[in-house]
């Protein structure tokens, strides 16, 4: 039996979704409204419960890569692609609260939340799990 290594998908996986849950709960949202996933591609998606007033009738979701970090979009369907509405630059792994001001800027506003910035990249797998567990942990 071999020990896991910092890039271990299955940790990565589970400290993504723990990180997920905190941001979901952040927002307002249930952990049924969340999926994450460790694949080719790392990503995530929350299911708003708030509209813009920009996109009425419509839903929104909150969106992560590992390499864009957390956007917001117009819900769409499955053969179209996202209408992003907005873009939360820095960390790409920016605390819970973060996250939520984020969404609630974006949903109150008529305008956008803008981009304020790049993103901030993570160097690989195991400093993206490092930086995932660091937040749940409140670091």
């Amino acid at each position: 039996m071999s020990l896991p290594t910092a890039d271990d998908p299955q940790l990565l996986r589970q400290a993504l979704a723990a990180y997920v849950r905190e941001v979901a709960a952040a927002v307002g949202v249930s952990v049924e409204c969340t999926s994450c996933e460790v694949t080719d591609t790392i990503t995530a998606y929350v299911a708003l419960s708030g509209r813009s007033p920009r996109y009425p009738g419509r839903d929104l979701m909150l969106l992560w890569t590992m390499r864009q970090g957390w956007s917001v979009a117009v819900e769409t369907t499955p053969a179209e692609s996202p209408q992003p509405v907005a873009q939360l630059g820095g960390d790409v792994t920016p605390a819970p609260e973060r996250v939520r001001r984020f969404v609630a800027e974006v949903v109150s506003s008529a305008g956008t939340a803008g981009n304020p910035g790049p993103v901030l990249a993570v160097s690989g797998h195991g400093d993206l799990r490092t930086r995932l567990e660091n937040r749940v942990r409140g670091a």
